[in-house]
């Protein structure tokens, strides 16, 4: 399969210094396409991040990419709804069809783009109920709830079997995401890709995310 024409890099900030977290993001705000915000609970995932609030005074351009990795998604809508963001995705895994259709429901009525996330184990089958209503499908290439881990090749045919489902579909994948590994995303027909290590871990942080779009 053909290599995307157009991917979007969109660098994660969890692994920034948010310490200095706006001179971060000024860092990538000419290079980058979106910049995602992972918010966990400690429950769904182990591990805990940050909210609408450590965000909220953040000045940036960039369209901003929310990834709930929460247990109760439908707790956290109204708080990034509020700040005008652009994309909120949510997971399958914490979802049945009738909690899917209402968060999608009402994150279109908060003016944002609705996305769903599946974790690498999860079948595609597992979110046939709502793919045609959602305008983006994360498929997560380590398990979520920590930056820094080794990519799962074999969610790379879950892409190309996607990608032939639907081809105007945009497909974000996330972990694990390097100038190499980011060739078979490409390859297999990811169109947006999250990175967060092989972005904010460099010294160059234009010439990464290039590295990253690179055909």
């Amino acid at each position: 399969m053909a290599a995307s024409k157009s991917c979007l890099i969109t660098p994660s900030i969890l692994a920034c210094d948010l310490a200095n977290l706006q001179d971060e993001v000024d860092s990538v705000e000419k290079c980058a396409d979106w910049l995602q915000v992972d918010v966990m609970d400690g429950h769904f995932v182990p591990n805990i991040s940050f909210g609408a609030l450590v965000i909220q005074h953040l000045k940036t351009k960039l369209p901003l990419d929310i990834h709930l990795m929460v247990e109760n998604p439908e707790d956290r809508l109204e708080e990034f709804l509020a700040l005008k963001v652009h994309n909120i995705t949510f997971h399958a895994e914490v979802t049945d069809a009738e909690a899917r259709q209402a968060l999608i429901a009402a994150i279109h009525e908060g003016e944002a783009t609705a996305g769903i996330a599946l974790n690498p184990t999860t079948p595609l089958e597992a979110i046939d109920d709502v793919v045609r209503d959602v305008d983006l499908v994360l498929i997560m290439s380590v398990e979520p709830g920590f930056g820094g881990q080794e990519f799962l090749h074999d969610v790379l045919a879950k892409v190309q079997k996607f990608r032939k489902r639907f081809p105007a579909l945009m497909i974000q994948m996330d972990g694990g995401i390097t100038a190499e590994t980011a060739k078979c995303c490409r390859e297999a027909g990811a169109n947006n890709l999250v990175a967060g290590s092989a972005i904010f871990g460099a010294k160059d942080r234009k010439k990464a995310i290039a590295s990253l779009r690179k055909a």
